[in-house]
């Protein structure tokens, strides 16, 4: 079975309810979970170039969001009784960081939620999940999060 589970987290609604869907299969697996949130610092790249302080203010607001990400999801782990630590990566691509997380961390499985997104929207958007899905050398289980802001 499964002894550690990578956790993603942007911050979104989305990404909460695939970590809060980890916690019981985790508690079932006697696993522990590690809970990541990856930094994109190409938003900011050209940001306070010639000053940090700046860079790291633009990167703030961004970083508190994640985490506040990280620490409810930690609180649910905790009340689930499940063991825990705690990662943050700066990579301008979110996918691979999360990818180079589970790989770091020894994590065997990676469960993240989707919006699930098909047609037109999926190939403007994207989907850090399907990009995940193709990167990762372990198993990746994705959950489609079903949101008030979903259509059909």
């Amino acid at each position: 079975m499964f002894r550690k589970i990578l956790v993603p987290t942007d911050g979104s609604d989305v990404s909460l309810i695939g970590a809060l869907r980890a916690l019981p299969l985790a508690r079932l697996a006697s696993a522990s979970i590690a809970v990541v949130y990856v930094q994109d610092v190409y938003a900011f790249a050209g940001i306070g170039q010639a000053n940090t302080a700046g860079r790291q203010r633009d990167m703030a607001a961004p970083r508190a969001q994640g985490t506040a990400a990280i620490d409810r999801i930690c609180e649910e782990a905790k009340a689930a009784g499940v063991a825990f630590e705690t990662l943050l990566v700066e990579d301008d691509q979110p996918a691979r960081g999360i990818v180079s997380a589970a790989q770091t961390s020894g994590a065997d499985l990676i469960v993240m939620s989707s919006h699930g997104r098909t047609g037109v929207a999926k190939l403007v958007i994207g989907s850090v999940a399907t990009k995940v899905l193709a990167l990762s050398p372990i198993p990746v289980l994705i959950i489609k999060a079903a949101t008030g802001d979903d259509e059909g």
